[in-house]
Parts: structure tokens; C-alpha cells; sequence
């Protein structure tokens, strides 16, 4: 058989440490004996980003916008001991925070469930998917060392020239500031993606926030989602037979873990990022989870939601074999090749697609993983525990 010939490339955007390195095993194993990939390359890892001042990741962004369908590998988001194990100039941001912000759209986050194991959870028997807003908040957040006795303000000056001043705090001492902000827009644009994707899906849309506490900011999300619900989505959950329902942050976790799962659970940036997480480690293992960015005119980045798996890659570079689950990072090619062959009326791509995915669940059904799942394996076979290197080998001789 030939290769699957492509028509349009994908932005491909690899990254670092451990991940990086089951990427490359990803594509030689798994994608390229079978399909003549098109990509359009741009290197996120950390001194690539460090050498390029990061713009290295607003043009993978910008890419994305043209091209439509992106990939992307975990990255690192350095932190003061990251800077000083990669002599950067500055702690440069979150690579995903910025993408997100270009791209202004929704991530969406659900397990990859597979039988023979049973989530923590044990009423859950459908998977929860995150709705995780990606703009603004503690990402795009403005802070400062308050270094003693003094008046912190919060300052708002209109085009007018009108100046809005509230206190925040009269320091006695040291301290530390954070300024954050969202947009209107983006909200907006996040509440109609979550109100659709629970269309297409078919699927109950919960929303929860602190608006008890947060009377403006997180008051306004709420406001923002009713007012669309309300004028745009109504009648049609009701066509469906589907709900939507708004409630505290603090509910809403209560609701989830008694819940049977089923449905998608919209969050803010950081309860997003933080539940997601939850989730997926309930579900079996953080590398056991899809996650996929939406912009509100339809594009698509498909990426692991998961880290570089650090402690592996410094275990690897030691020669030691290890066990890292590639599931999430196959799965965002997967997710990508999919939409790309939908987009372009490529099916054979699509179908590709598809059955890799199913051939790696059968895997591990079949009892072969990686070792973040032989702990927790309920299957009638054995548990097998091969290296992340073997386990792919084992997909490609079933698929």
C-alpha cells in the first residue's frame, strides 16, 4: 500500500524533555511508515524559545490561525529553578497561556477510558469533559514584590480621561500583588463554544464560578453565559433534550464526584487547569487524556494535557529504561490528522486516524502498558509493563 497522501500541512510544534522524545518515537513508529506527513515545524523547546526571545511561539500561533489544525508537544513553563538549569534570560511565559491568547479559544479535556480500569471515582461510568476557558486570569496576570509599608491601588484610566481608583490593601509590611483581567469577548466567545460543543456532543453543559465572593469578575462570567443561554442556546437544549445549569464552584465539585460523569463541566482558566488534572488522575493517569484547543472561527491545536514527565527524562539521559505513558501525545496527532482529513475530504486520514486510536486502547486492553497504568489494571490478562518505546512498538504490530 501507498502512503496517505496529505493536502494541507499541519502546524507541528514540538517541545521538550521526555515528551520530546516520545514525539519523535511517535511519528517514526506510528506516522510516517504510513502517511506522507506535511507539516509546517516550529521548535517550542525551552532554548528554542530562549534563542528566538519566544517568538518562536506567537508564529506557531499565527501558523495555527492560517493553516487551521495544530499539534503541539508539552513544554515547559519555567520557573526560577528552570531558569537557572537553562541559563534564560528572563522567565519566559507559558507557552500555552500565549498560544491561547492568540487564538482565543476553549480548551476541551476528556479521559481516554479503557476497560480493565476502573476510575477512583467509582459511580463514574461516562467520561467528564473539561471546558477550560484559555484566555486571561492568573496566566496574563500582572505582579509585583510589595517590598514594605505602603498603599496599593487599583487604577483604571478611561480613553476620556477619567480616572477610577479602589484601594486594595494598606501593607504594614512586605507583601505581593496580582493584577489580572478578562475580556467580555472572550468570555463570550468561550460561553458559545461550551453552549455548542454541548450541542454537537450531545452532552449537559454544567458552568460554576465563585460569584459569591468575586461580586464582578467572576459575577460577570455568570452574567455573560445567561444572557447568551438565554437569547441564543435555550431552544435548542430544549430540541435536545439537553440542560445547562449554572452553580457555585464549591457545588459543582460535589455535584461531579457523586455524578455518573456524561457531561461537560465548563471552568474558569485556573479551575480548568487544576480540574482537568483531577479528572484525568481519577479517570487512570494524567497521560490518559485528550485535550484540544477551539477558536471561536474554528481552529483547531490538539496537544497532550499533560507535562514534559521531568523525573523520566533525567532517568533517560542516565541510560535507565523508562516506563512514560504516550497516550495523550498520540492522541493529540490522532485528534489532529482527523480534523485535517475531515477539513480536506481526506477520509482515508481520518480513518487512519481512528484506528490508531483504537489500536493503542486495544493494546492496552489486551494487557500491555506502560507502568502509570499497570498499578491500577483490573483486566482478566496479566499486566504486561513495557518501556514507552515498547508499548508503541506493540500498537504498530496490532495496527
Amino acid at each position: 500500500m501507498g502512503k496517505i497522501a496529505m493536502k494541507t500541512p499541519l502546524v507541528e510544534m514540538d517541545g521538550d524533555e521526555m515528551t520530546r522524545i516520545l514525539w519523535q518515537q511517535i511519528k517514526q513508529e506510528l506516522l510516517e511508515p504510513y502517511i506522507e506527513l506535511n507539516t509546517q515545524y516550529y521548535d517550542l523547546g525551552l532554548p528554542n524559545r530562549e534563542a528566538t526571545g519566544d517568538q518562536v511561539t506567537v508564529d506557531a500561533a499565527q501558523a495555527t490561525q492560517r493553516y487551521g489544525v495544530a499539534v503541539k508537544c508539552a513544554t515547559i513553563t519555567p520557573n526560577a529553578q528552570r531558569m537557572e538549569e537553562y541559563k534564560l534570560s528572563q522567565m519566559w511565559k507559558s507557552p500555552n497561556a500565549t498560544i491561547r491568547a492568540i487564538l482565543d479559544g476553549t480548551v476541551f479535556r476528556a479521559p481516554i477510558m479503557v476497560r480493565g480500569i476502573s476510575p477512583v471515582v467509582r459511580n463514574w461510568q461516562q467520561p467528564i469533559t473539561i471546558a477550560r476557558h484559555a484566555f486571561g486570569d492568573v496566566y496574563k496576570a500582572a505582579e509585583y514584590r510589595v517590598p514594605g509599608p505602603g498603599k496599593a491601588e487599583l487604577v483604571f484610566t478611561g480613553e476620556d480621561g477619567t480616572e477610577h481608583r479602589q484601594t486594595i490593601q494598606e501593607f504594614q509590611g512586605p507583601g505581593v500583588l496580582q493584577g489580572q483581567f478578562n475580556l467580555d469577548r472572550s468570555i463570550a466567545s468561550f460561553a458559545r463554544s461550551c453552549f455548542q460543543y454541548a450541542l454537537d456532543t450531545n452532552q449537559e453543559l454544567w458552568f460554576a464560578t465563585k460569584d459569591t465572593i468575586s461580586k464582578q469578575y467572576d459575577h460577570t462570567f455568570k452574567d455573560l453565559f445567561a444572557e447568551i443561554f438565554e437569547g441564543e442556546y435555550r431552544a435548542k437544549f430544549q430540541e435536545k433534550g439537553i440542560t445547562y445549569f449554572y452553580t457555585l464552584i464549591d457545588d459543582a465539585v460535589a455535584r461531579v464526584i457523586r455524578s455518573k460523569g456524561g457531561f461537560i463541566w465548563a471552568c474558569k482558566n485556573y479551575d480548568g487547569d487544576v480540574m482537568s488534572d483531577m479528572v484525568s488522575t481519577a479517570f487512570g493517569s494524567l497521560a490518559m487524556m485528550t485535550s484540544v484547543l477551539v477558536s471561536p472561527d474554528g481552529k483547531y491545536e490538539y496537544e497532550a494535557a499533560h507535562g514534559t514527565v521531568t523525573q523520566h527524562y533525567y532517568r533517560h539521559l542516565k541510560g535507565e529504561a523508562v516506563s512514560t505513558n504516550p497516550m495523550a501525545t498520540l492522541f493529540a496527532w490522532t485528534g489532529a490528522l482527523a480534523k485535517r482529513g475531515e477539513l480536506d475530504g481526506i477520509g482515508a486520514l481520518t480513518d487512519f486516524a481512528r484506528g490508531l486510536e483504537r489500536a493503542a486502547i486495544d493494546t492496552i486492553e489486551s494487557g500491555v502498558m506502560t507502568g502509570d497504568l499497570a498499578g491500577l489494571w483490573e483486566g482478566e490478562a496479566p499486566a504486561q509493563k513495557v518501556t514507552g518505546l515498547e508499548f508503541l512498538q506493540a500498537i504498530r504490530a496490532r495496527l
